[in-house]
This record gives C-alpha cells, structure tokens and sequence, in this order.
C-alpha cells in the first residue's frame, strides 16, 4: 500500500467557490500533503459559479472522451484542470453540460437542480474512478469530503475494487456540517442497480428518497476510516461511526494547521 500517493474526492476547495470551512480545510490538507512529499491528485465538480478563464482551467484532452452510461444513457466526460499557487497544487474538474452549466452562474447546480443531484453524483464519482483508472495511478489514500462523494466508497469496493488502480486502497470519509437542499430523488436505487449493485449493497435507500444520513450510511458500509472536520456534525452519523467501529479521528479544534497534521498520521495509523 503506497501511502505517498493520495487521491482527494471533493465536493469543493477553495478558493473556486464562496469560502466555507469545508473548502478551506480540504484546499489546506491537500496542500500540506503534497508539502509533505506525497503524490496527490484533487477533483471537484466543474460548477457553472467556477469561471474557466478566471481560474485558467484548461482541458485535458488524454482524460476526457469517455462516456459514462448512467441509466442506460450515455453522458461524455470532460475534465479540466487548473494549478494553484504558489503550492503548485493541481485540481482536476469533472465536467457534463448535462449536469453543469458551461454558463456562469451565482448558484451552484445542486441548489438550483437539485432534481439531477442523484445522477450529478453518480456522474461525478464515477468520472473521477475513470480518470485515475486510465491514468493507472494507485492511491494509498482515498479522501472524500462532501455529501456528492457519499457514493465513492460503495463504488470503489464493489465496483472497482479488482482494478489495480484501487484494490490496495484506503477509503477515508470526511464528516462536515453540512446539509443538502433536497433528498435525492428514489431512482437513485434503480439507477445504482443498474450498474450491478445488489439488493444487499443498497438496503439503506431501498425505496425510499436518500438523505443525508442515508447517503453517510451507505457511505460507512463501505468505507475505512471517518474524519470529524466540523466541531459539529450529525449526530446520527456520529452514532453510526461509533456502533461500526471505524477508526475514527474526532474533531481537532480550530487550529486547521495542527488538525491536518494530525490527518497525515491518522493516514499513516489505518
């Protein structure tokens, strides 16, 4: 297990959208990764509010061109990229105009479109496997933050877990306080057992809408490891962590420069 390269699945990082503590803190732990000798790849979704021109977003022509079935459709992949400096940190984008508005916008697509937010998800997280997979990098560590990632850990381990790119990896899950507009929409099980997920695998959202709680349950079935990033976070959540027995790192305070540092070891200790 290669605990030099790691692999960040993230809702957001500052500074592409308004600041927040969930974009601060995962622009500063990738950074101070990378600072500390690893290999780090970093995706976010590509927003309609994150400006391609402002930001100097570039595509990357050998990553894109897929298409990605998502209920038996077919939707291309795009993926940009920009570098942050001066830590020289690059993020990748994971773009569909079918999901993200090439147009800029004030509001992001999952609070204005929240109807989509199931298969905007389902979108992301598999573009982000792909991208890695035909880079043919393996992470050590896989770190998700943000409820639009809630789906990686289940994909990793059932649907990618023989592919050399991830069967040695990590799977760590972020806990923010955080909260979405809407539950996604109850075809999200049709749609997932459409990619071959059983009965068994999906039994949290088993016909019903998916909340919140529901998206972390599914989220803790499958990953390795939970960090508590925010002072306060769902307590059900917090209660499913303690009852799985995950290794668990709690909140740290609000020093952000001794919590990451005790995120690198935490890494280490899995």
């Amino acid at each position: 297990m290669d605990f030099n390269k790691v692999l960040f699945i993230l809702q957001e990082i500052s500074p592409y959208l308004p600041k927040s503590e969930m974009g601060e803190f995962s622009r500063l732990l990738a950074q101070r990764v990378q600072e500390n000798g690893a290999e780090v790849r970093t995706f976010m979704p590509k927003y309609g509010y994150v400006n391609d021109r402002r930001n100097q977003l570039h595509p990357v022509i050998r990553l894109s061109g897929m298409n990605l079935i998502i209920d038996d459709m077919d939707h291309p992949l795009i993926i940009k990229v920009a570098t942050l400096q001066p830590a020289r940190l690059q993020v990748y984008f994971i773009f569909s105009d079918d999901y993200f508005t090439p147009e800029i916008t004030k509001e992001l697509e999952t609070n204005s479109h929240p109807e989509d937010n199931d298969e905007r998800s389902i979108f992301y997280v598999r573009g982000v496997l792909e991208a890695v997979k035909k880079q043919r990098w393996a992470p050590g560590i896989i770190h998700c933050s943000g409820w639009i990632t809630a789906l990686a850990p289940l994909y990793i381990e059932k649907i990618y877990g023989d592919d050399p790119s991830f069967r040695d990896s990590k799977v760590v899950m972020s806990l923010f306080d955080e909260q979405m507009v809407s539950p996604l929409s109850e075809d999200l099980y049709k749609k997932l057992k459409f990619d071959g997920f059983s009965d068994e695998e999906l039994a949290p959202i088993m016909d019903k809408s998916a909340s919140y709680v529901d998206l972390m349950r599914l989220a803790l079935e499958h990953c390795h490891a939970v960090v508590q990033c925010s002072e306060h976070v769902n307590e059900e959540v917090l209660k499913m962590v303690e009852e799985k027995g995950l290794p668990f790192l709690p909140y740290q305070g609000d020093d952000n420069n001794a919590f990451v540092d005790r995120c690198i070891d935490f890494y280490h200790s899995l």
